[in-house]
């Protein structure tokens, strides 16, 4: 049993493809900072195998290609900016930090042992002082660069360094007690010595913390070099992988498109061969499945057609021998012989030359050969050697008249069209009238280079009901026949004219009850 295709839709083949590279690009590379191996994204994402499984259209896949293309762009720029982003902020971070520390490195042992020194000199008075508002400022700043730093060990020096300017804030705040009891000056210079031990220490500290964070600066240089290197070599491997996939899905694509365009040409081969029975076989959703399921469609209506074709071809063939038979109808051959040896005992020879004529130019015509195609003008001697005959016959209560143009004489009628309209004018029209009648045939040229042939009986004529019903049977789209009545005539020249001719084609039918009844015949102008 053939293995089915694996059905796989266009987002499944995306997310795969997203997934595969975040785990290569990503998890597996540590953003371009560990070393990273082409051969985890092959072995992940299986592309060869997953592109050939995918039951995709052909716009389908050309769209993946290109977004996994794109993709692999998108992925390594926006690494590469992510990155430079990243070690740009802690560059900034740093700087910021060293700008900050230094600023407090000049405010902690210049301006607070000054400030100290004036208040315990007399020269200000202790609550006049800024020494508050230089600790609080110093706190804030150290505070802000507490949130920045990036290593522990900074940030315990800096946790330190508060510490300690707590310490120098408990000596101020001695200081202030002591000028506020009026202790002797000495008490006062030994405690500022304290808050010049400690204000040294806060700056050996912030010192210290510059140190490290100048040395901060030359690990992120290390880092972004090794980062560079990595993006080298995923910048090789990217190009790498994008140079297989699109190997493979030009391949996949072309292939996609050749094999069935060769196949559906094998097929036509077959069919042209006349081989009607051969079908596409194509499992796949894409473009050129849709066209082999086009050119399976196009065969079977082809088989159809012909089908058809041949089947209207033996109805038309039983239309022509029905009608065939109907002019050797026995009645009418043996009534004619009776009327020749009528008129050959009552000495008529001249009657029986002319019935002998007739019948003779009617039987050939109506043979002619086996041809389907005969001229209007044998058409036209067809139906005046029917007429005499019946006229000798119906002496009584038959006339008649032809007037067709002698300029379309010359081009050709399918054989057999107006004879039958004529008898149905005479057997349906005026006998039934049971009276005398004229049966009148007219043949011109219409428009658009189309002939019209007009029957027309001064007979019985049809009643509405029975108009209706006739002409209901004439417009509908079966082939079959009428036997009963005038139908029969009527429904097999219609039908043969349409399928000779084509469906523009055909008759028209006029009647009045009591008063007669028109049969127009169109037919183009054939040579």
């Amino acid at each position: 049993m053939k293995k089915q295709p694996k059905q796989i839709s266009s987002i499944e083949i995306i997310k795969s493809i997203v997934s595969a590279l975040y785990t290569g690009f990503i998890q597996g590379g540590g953003l371009f900072v560990k070393p990273f191996s082409p051969k985890h994204i092959i072995k992940k994402m299986k592309l060869v195998d997953l592109v050939m499984e995918a039951n995709l259209s052909i716009r389908s896949k050309i769209i993946i290609a290109f977004i996994v293309i794109i993709l692999l762009m998108v992925i390594m720029n926006v690494v590469m900016l992510y990155n430079s982003l990243k070690y740009s902020e802690r560059y900034n971070v740093i700087v910021s930090n060293i700008t900050t520390a230094n600023s407090i490195n000049g405010i902690v042992k210049t301006r607070i042992d000054s400030e100290m020194w004036d208040i315990v000199a007399g020269k200000i008075k202790f609550e006049d002082g800024k020494q508050y508002s230089i600790i609080n400022e110093i706190n804030q700043n150290i505070r802000g660069i507490v949130e920045n730093v990036s290593t522990d060990e900074n940030r315990t020096r800096l946790d330190v360094t508060l510490r300690t300017i707590d310490t120098l804030k408990r000596y101020i705040d001695q200081i202030g007690q002591q000028i506020e009891e009026r202790r002797p000056v000495s008490e006062n210079e030994a405690v500022l010595d304290e808050i010049r031990g400690v204000s040294s220490l806060v700056e050996d500290n912030i010192q210290k913390f510059i140190l490290y964070e100048i040395q901060s600066t030359e690990k992120i240089g290390n880092e972004i070099r090794k980062s560079y290197h990595s993006w080298m070599i995923m910048n090789v491997a990217v190009f790498g992988i994008g140079l297989l996939f699109s190997s493979v899905a030009a391949w996949v694509i072309s292939e996609s498109i050749s094999k069935p365009i060769r196949e559906i040409h094998n097929m036509t081969k077959s069919i042209a061969a006349g081989n009607l029975n051969v079908r596409v076989e194509n499992k796949n959703v894409d473009e050129i499945a849709a066209l082999g399921m086009s050119f399976n469609i196009m065969t079977q209506k082809i088989k159809e057609l012909l089908e058809r074709s041949i089947k209207e071809q033996e109805n038309l063939k039983k239309s022509e021998l029905k009608v065939l038979q109907a002019q050797i109808n026995p009645h009418f051959l043996y009534n004619t012989l009776d009327n020749i040896v009528w008129m050959a005992e009552a000495n008529k020879s001249k009657e029986v030359i002319k019935i002998v004529r007739a019948l003779s130019s009617f039987f050939r015509i109506t043979l002619s050969k086996g041809k389907d195609w005969i001229p209007i003008s044998d058409e036209v001697a067809h139906i005046r050697s029917y007429l005499i005959i019946q006229k000798i016959r119906y002496r009584d209560i038959l006339d008649f008249q032809i007037d067709v143009d002698e300029s379309i004489l010359e081009y050709n009628i399918l054989k057999l069209t107006l004879q039958p309209l004529v008898e149905n004018a005479l057997y349906h029209g005026i006998k039934n009238k049971r009276e005398g009648g004229v049966i009148t045939v007219k043949g011109y040229v219409a428009e658009k280079g189309n002939v019209i042939f007009e029957i027309n009986d001064n007979g019985a004529g049809m009643t509405p009901e029975r108009l209706a019903e006739i002409q209901k049977t004439l417009d509908s789209n079966t082939v079959g026949f009428m036997i009963k009545e005038s139908g029969f005539g009527l429904n097999n020249v219609h039908k043969r004219i349409k399928l000779y001719y084509g469906n523009q084609y055909g008759l028209k039918i006029q009647s009045e009850f009591k008063k007669g009844t028109q049969v127009a015949v169109l037919i183009p102008m054939e040579r």
